[in-house]
């Protein structure tokens, strides 16, 4: 079997079958691509994979499609080139092999940008939420994006409007590389108002699909690529998510392919979130975890150890590491009429010699100032945000 016949057949199944498809995939696997397209034109492959093609089984534009592609600087990826994600997609084969339905691996990609496949979804990251998104959903989205992207991973998103497209934007403002995983031909822009964003995208980092060019994003295609999405990711974190959202389906194909879910919490009030807090809410909260941060996002997809997010902390303050004694006596030193420390001891509940121990240190610190008539505290600490 020649490289080239692999490669027309998996172009003429890119066309004739919707990706996904377990019986048609575990006939390319047992057979290969030529034989099983021998098999379809002829009517006797099992019924099915034959049902996977339909009547599509008479067309063939492999040479029409291979030739745009070749116009539009688009690459056809096949499981023999140097690129293949492999390592990436095997648990998208494993989840097949188990039954689980619709997750079969792609049979071939069509890929346009400069970047090796295989090496930008090494340590990659989804980023996927409302096409509605509001402006708090699109300014998380960002900080997340960038935040992935400076330290050195890959921003994978479904190229839509809303969450989609703030993520990717983000990505690239930050120098680094994203990847959409479009739900038709490369040649198309859809969503057109996207146009000039995927450009920038297949200069900076790759479009992806696993429709050859001249297809039209059908509904149903958005459903299949989400499964992609899923497989050439680390873990996927949703941003906003209405309660019917396809963006479910994506969380849904990630928990399948035991891939961590991440969910960034709303106002309780926002209809676009609807569907984020349920995650959160799914399964005693073991269906997605909360995520506030890049930082937090990495710990969850990262390498164990490496990869942890520093414990969330309030601002340092004087008072912090204050012995029990200390902040006794701080808490009792009047705000603006100064006091002798007999009075404060009695404020205190402590004995005057403790008091006359401790406020010297707490005058070191700033807390608390001597005047002619006591002690008092500091300017600073007179004022709302130092109390």
């Amino acid at each position: 079997m020649s490289a080239d016949a692999e490669r027309s057949a998996l172009a003429w199944l890119s066309r004739a079958a919707e990706p996904g498809h377990a019986a048609l995939y575990a006939l390319v696997r047992e057979v290969g691509a030529p034989m099983t397209v021998d098999l379809l034109l002829a009517g006797q492959a099992p019924p099915s994979a034959q049902a996977a093609v339909g009547a599509r089984v008479a067309e063939n534009r492999v040479d029409a499609d291979l030739a745009m592609a070749e116009r539009c600087g688009i690459r056809f990826v096949t499981p023999a080139d140097d690129e293949w994600p492999e390592v990436v997609l095997q648990p998208m084969t494993v989840a097949t092999e188990c039954g689980v339905p619709e997750l079969a691996p792609p049979l071939a990609l069509w890929v346009r940008g400069p970047a090796r496949l295989d090496e930008v979804t090494c340590r990659s990251v989804a980023v996927i939420g409302s096409r509605a998104a509001t402006a708090y959903g699109e300014h998380v989205a960002a900080e997340f994006a960038f935040g992935v992207v400076e330290r050195g991973w890959t921003v994978v998103s479904g190229g839509a409007l809303g969450i989609d497209g703030a993520a990717h934007r983000a990505a690239l403002a930050a120098g680094g590389i994203t990847l959409a995983v479009l739900a038709g031909g490369l040649d198309r822009p859809y969503p057109a108002a996207h146009g000039a964003l995927f450009e920038r995208i297949a200069v900076a980092g790759l479009l992806v699909s696993e429709w050859p060019p001249g297809c039209a994003p059908y509904r149903r295609r958005f459903l299949i690529r989400n499964r992609l999405i899923a497989g050439l990711s680390a873990g996927t974190v949703v941003v906003e998510a209405a309660a019917r959202s396809g963006t479910a389906s994506t969380a849904r194909r990630c928990r399948e392919l035991g891939r961590p879910v991440m969910a960034v919490p709303g106002p309780v009030t926002s209809a676009a979130s609807v569907g984020t807090h349920e995650l959160l809410r799914a399964d005693g909260g073991d269906a997605a975890r909360l995520v506030c941060s890049a930082e937090q996002v990495l710990q969850e997809v990262g390498r164990l150890g490496a990869d942890l997010a520093a414990p969330a902390r309030g601002r340092p303050e004087p008072r912090d590491d204050l012995g029990p004694v200390a902040t006794a006596v701080l808490d009792a030193v009047p705000v603006r009429r100064a006091a002798p420390p007999e009075r404060i001891a009695v404020a205190a509940g402590v004995p005057v010699l403790d008091v006359v121990r401790v406020l010297p240190g707490l005058e070191l610190r700033e807390l608390v100032e001597l005047t002619a008539d006591g002690w008092r505290l500091s300017r600073a600490q007179r004022s709302p945000t130092g109390r």
